[in-house]
């Protein structure tokens, strides 16, 4: 009679287990992915297909969120506490030769479009007036 208890047990928590595991599948389908559209593009310039698997565009997306979750947390510890800043993630970056030049050339490139969206503002400003 005992066995039948410990049974019945055993079953009721397999039962609540899998369902934990499907409940945490489906939130996990149900995360909102936020770069797919920009994987895919940068997927298929890279030789992929013109449309990915989807899967294999979420695993991307999961690796890129863990990797900008890993740097800013370890820039967090860098800086002044809490807050991250551009020279933090460089000095992170500064021994990966190819990703320090990336994030200098990006760096490059965001100054000069400020610098043409400040020139076309002004003549934009001046033609108004």
């Amino acid at each position: 009679m005992s066995t039948n208890i410990a049974d019945e047990t055993d079953e009721e928590v397999i039962h609540t287990v899998e369902r934990q595991e499907t409940t945490d599948n489906q939130s996990i389908d149900k995360k909102k992915r936020i770069f797919s559209k920009e994987l895919r593009c940068m997927m298929y310039g890279f030789g992929d297909d013109h449309n990915p698997y989807t899967e294999s565009v979420d695993m991307l997306e999961d690796m890129v969120i863990q990797f900008i979750g890993e740097i800013a947390l370890r820039a967090m510890d860098i800086g002044r506490s809490g807050r991250v800043s551009v020279e933090d993630v460089m000095h992170l970056v500064q021994k990966d030769n190819r990703k320090y030049a990336r994030v200098k050339d990006l760096l490059t490139m965001n100054e000069e479009l400020k610098k043409a969206r400040k020139a076309f503002d002004e003549v934009k400003y001046v033609q108004s007036a």
